[in-house]
């Protein structure tokens, strides 16, 4: 049996879901991304309780689209371990795409925030493109490991890291969580801030609407 993988280049398009309009009252423009097993329009259910006039929310749609038992409702995956660097490539450029679409404008608060599965793809374009933003936050996932200090280094020293995590999760143990705030602390030093909760591996609206009221 002679099996080999090729690998080719083709045009693809993805949807990616909004909150509010951006306007000139506009003060905050959100980069949201979403966990394993959400679709982008839920997501953004999250956000909705921030004043709409002074919040826009960008939320990009994972590729991976699959059924999730028993009730058999649609969630999607950014990556997985197979073919995760052309996989990641392909997201660059949809994150690009987006950007472009979107062009959002040079004097708001531009805050990037990764839940889970999302955490990875939203540091790993950070440090690929460079985006400066005012906050960066980081809620109850991994980090990616490839990452160090150097890859941060060009963010304005008054960007704010906000680590977030329940003490229950269920995907991150004690042992977990001490190596995720250890990494952290390598990468962005006195700038970051960790948050706890008591709570289980579940979006925390209440520190969003802190983080968002902050930010005004």
């Amino acid at each position: 049996m002679n099996s080999e993988e090729k690998e080719i280049v083709y045009q693809t398009s993805n949807s990616y879901s909004t909150l509010n309009t951006l306007t000139q009252y506009t003060k905050n423009v959100w980069f949201v991304c979403h966990g394993m097993g959400y679709l982008s329009r839920y997501f953004l259910r999250y956000f909705k309780d921030l004043n709409a006039e002074e919040n826009y929310f960008i939320a990009p749609q994972a590729p991976s689209k699959y059924y999730i038992q028993p009730k058999m409702h649609v969630g999607a995956n950014w990556l997985t371990r197979d073919n995760t660097e052309s996989g990641m490539q392909n997201i660059l450029n949809y994150f690009d795409a987006v950007f472009e679409a979107e062009n959002i404008p040079e004097d708001v608060n531009f805050i990037v925030f990764g839940y889970s599965q999302g955490v990875s793809v939203a540091m790993r374009y950070l440090a690929k493109r460079q985006l400066q933003c005012s906050q960066l936050v980081l809620h109850s996932g991994g980090i990616p490991k490839e990452l160090t200090a150097k890859d941060f280094e060009y963010l304005s020293e008054n960007t704010e890291v906000k680590l977030i995590y329940g003490t229950e999760d269920e995907y991150l143990d004690a042992e977990r969580i001490a190596q995720e705030r250890q990494h952290a602390e390598e990468l962005f030093g006195k700038r970051l801030k960790i948050l706890q909760f008591e709570g289980k591996h579940e979006v925390n609206t209440n520190f969003i609407l802190e983080i968002g009221n902050y930010s005004i």
